[in-house]
């Protein structure tokens, strides 16, 4: 993926607006609500993710930053599996996008 950062392309870079939350909901509704709840922070058999984005710390003790969601959603851990190789760049993209709503 190329983005466009201070006037040129930087290959590899993600821009916040490089997915798209209406897709990422339906991703979500697929591989993540089975064991994640989007409108609350209950546990179902992972962390309920609403406000994910807006929380000090992830339930891994981790600062909650796109960074760490991302790298959380591609390498899975504590039970959940990895992600990077089952969705799309553009598809992990959209389920952060929507992350980011809840």
């Amino acid at each position: 993926m190329l983005c466009v950062g201070m006037g040129f392309l930087v290959p590899g870079a993600i821009s916040k607006s490089a997915g798209s939350a209406e897709k990422g909901k339906a991703l979500f509704a697929q591989q993540c609500l089975m064991c994640h709840s989007a409108t609350s922070t209950e546990k179902k058999i992972g962390p309920g993710l609403k406000g994910v984005f807006k929380r000090d710390k992830l339930t891994n003790g981790k600062k909650a930053t796109e960074q760490n969601i991302r790298a959380h959603v591609d390498n899975g851990g504590n039970g959940m599996p990895a992600y990077k190789d089952m969705l799309s760049d553009s598809e992990r993209n959209d389920v952060i996008e929507y992350l980011r709503t809840l």
